[in-house]
């Protein structure tokens, strides 16, 4: 994860009025001096799990969160995105919330290649657009 990262729970239970909720994975990063939230989701995002997202953060901001501490910062990660879903549920400077997708197996090295390639396009893309 990085430096500063430390464990705090595996499938902590949220209870609110006798629902329970559970979050994936929660850190606390000694450098931010905030609480981290993962939430893995094993198929497509959707805008439902960016707003169980927010409101996990939400209740560690409220009810976790010391007043010295930074706000909470979570994490979406998924088989696979929606990117323009991201964009238009997340706010426009995106927030504390990151969405992103993972693999479960590593790509080969003309795979890894053709991604990079096809971010550093988009990336050109906009930058030109912005100019």
């Amino acid at each position: 994860m990085g430096k500063g990262f430390c464990f705090v729970a595996r499938q902590k239970r949220l209870t609110l009025e006798g629902d329970l909720y559970f979050v994936d994975l929660v850190f606390y990063n000694r450098l931010l001096r905030c609480f981290v939230l993962v939430d893995i989701k094993l198929g497509k995002l959707t805008h439902q799990d960016l707003g169980q997202m927010q409101m996990y953060m939400n209740f560690f901001d409220r009810y976790q969160r010391q007043p010295d501490e930074a706000k909470t910062i979570g994490i979406v990660l998924c088989s696979d995105k929606n990117d323009a879903m991201v964009k238009i549920s997340l706010p426009e400077d995106g927030g504390r919330i990151r969405a992103s997708r993972y693999q479960t197996y590593l790509p080969s090295e003309a795979e890894l290649r053709r991604e990079l390639n096809r971010d550093r396009e988009e990336v050109e893309r906009v930058l030109k657009l912005t100019a």
